[in-house]
Formats: C-alpha cells, structure tokens, sequence
C-alpha cells in the first residue's frame, strides 16, 4: 500500500535529477502550449477531466474536495467552449454537487453512471454496473463496520463501486486495514479491488473503466470515428491511466497527467497541481477563441 500512496518528504538531488528525466519525457502542457495549440489546430476538440486532484486539492475529508470558484468558473468557460465531461471515481452526484455545473455530461464510478447535460433530455445516459447494486451496498455496510475499529478510515459509497479511503490512517495500520478489506472482498468474486492515491477501490469484474466512459462519450457525441476529433484528457490517478491508454492506442487525443513526482504514466504531457491545470484551461479557452476570430476575419467574401 505504501509503494503507491508515498507519504510527503523533501526531495533528494537524485530525486530532482529523477524529475527533470520524467518532465523531459512527460514535459509541461504549459511550457509546450504551442505544440499542443499546432496539433488542436482544425481539430474539434472533447475535454475530459477527472475531479480530486485535478479540479479540486487532495484533502484529508473526502467530503470536504471543493473546488475553488475560480476553478469552476474556468470549467464553465472550457464547456462553453468545447464539450466537456467530468470523469470521477465519485459517485456522480456527488462530483455533478461539487461542480455545481449543469452543461457538462458526469461520469461517476469510474465511468459506470454517465448522463449528459440537464439541459439536453435526450443525452446519453451510461449505466453498465446496474445489476451489482445490491451488492456493492451489502459490502458497502459490511466494510463499515468492519473497519470502525481502524481511526482515521472512511468508506464512501459511490454508487457503483466504492473507496476506502485511508489518508487520514496511521501508516502503521495501513497494511492491517488492506488485509480487513481485502478478507470482505474475498467473499464476492465478481468484485474486484484496486489502488488509488492512499485509497482502495472496489468495483465490479466488468470491463468498464474509465477508458471506456471516453469511448462511450465520444460515440455518443458523434465522435467516435472522426478524424478531425482530438479528446484532451486530463486526471491525475491510477484509475486515468485507462483513459490515457485508450488515447494511445487512438493515436488521437492527448493524455495530461498531473503529478508533482515522476510516475509511469501514457500520458503525453504532464501539470503539477490543480493550479496548474487551471492556467491551461483558461489558456485553452482563450487560444481557441482567438483562433475562430482570425479564421472569420480571413473567410473570403462571397
């Protein structure tokens, strides 16, 4: 558990030696905004973007993952802009709460609940976990009360699958904490148990993830065999690797991971924080609206 939730420590020459190698192969969105511009140019473009450390900070109450008002008010203009969906391990009402938007489409549970924008009543709506919600809420209970007797743990229901989260556990216990969950998971061979940053997940053994969730949206966008389509997919977890993944394999799109420390990633570019991920936003948004102004100032008169 600890090799993929690292607590924080300054870091060593050959950790910032480490850094600089990564960032060289995973280099800056913002210090590579023009490259990234050339290759979005003609193109139409699909955001997709996780919600906790991407959005909004990492923080120790789960519940308490607000993202600023200036963050928001950057998501609105990136949707006014280009369609646009969150894509959250959250249960999606949740995330859709905390982003408080109404013109995005939300993808909750790892991409197992999608719908689209309130506005459209007609937009796509995703549930392919549907069958194991009876379970998922029995050992969501079980987990509950078997975890009571660990301080600092918390599990959070997320509709179609679950997290226990352990950020606020003392290191100590945290390989006892794996095992009591891992003892309850046992017990129902459909689900299936994961890792995230100092959080277990527990899904169903379906083949759906967040890879598929980009798929799904961009099919149903009208996207999902067009050329002149480029999906931008920023998120900062284990879990978004499927999305980067898919991307890859597309040979279409482009993977931004987030992270302040080097980690295997197929992301193509890399931010460090959700200050960071805000700066590009808004320089996005304003790149393409200076781009559709010059191309209406050019078009020949007829």
């Amino acid at each position: 558990m600890r090799a993929s939730s690292p607590t924080r420590s300054s870091r060593s020459a050959s950790d910032v030696d480490e850094f600089t190698a990564w960032v060289r192969k995973h280099p800056s969105a913002l210090s590579k905004f023009e490259e990234i511009a050339a290759k979005s140019r003609g193109k139409k473009i699909v955001m997709f973007m996780d919600y906790d450390g991407t959005l909004s900070p990492i923080v120790a109450d789960p519940d308490t993952a607000y993202m600023s008002d200036a963050m928001r008010a950057a998501v609105r203009e990136v949707a006014k802009t280009f369609p646009t969906a969150i894509v959250s391990g959250r249960c999606r009402d949740k995330v859709r709460n905390f982003v408080g938007l109404s013109d995005l489409y939300y993808a909750g549970s790892h991409g197992m609940d999608i719908k689209g924008p309130s506005s459209n009543p007609e937009s796509a709506l995703c549930q392919p976990a549907s069958e194991f919600l009876p379970m998922i809420d029995e050992v969501y209970k079980t987990l509950v009360e078997k975890t009571k007797s660990t301080p600092g743990a918390k599990v959070e229901n997320n509709k179609f699958c679950l997290s226990v989260h352990f950020r606020c556990v003392d290191e100590k216990r945290w390989n006892a904490l794996g095992e009591q969950v891992k003892a309850v998971i046992k017990e129902y061979p459909k689900l299936k148990l994961t890792q995230g940053r100092k959080v277990l997940e527990i899904r169903p053994s379906i083949k759906w993830d967040k890879g598929k969730a980009l798929e799904f949206l961009l099919e149903s966008l009208g996207f999902a065999n067009c050329g002149d389509v480029l999906p931008v997919y920023i998120g900062d977890d284990r879990t978004d690797e499927d999305a980067f993944k898919v991307l890859r394999k597309r040979g279409q799109g482009l993977g931004i991971l987030v992270s302040k420390c080097p980690k295997d990633t197929n992301a193509s570019y890399s931010l460090q924080d959700p200050t960071e991920v805000m700066e590009f936003l808004l320089r996005l948004v304003e790149w393409k609206r200076k781009s559709s102004s010059s191309s209406l100032m050019i078009r020949p008169r007829v």
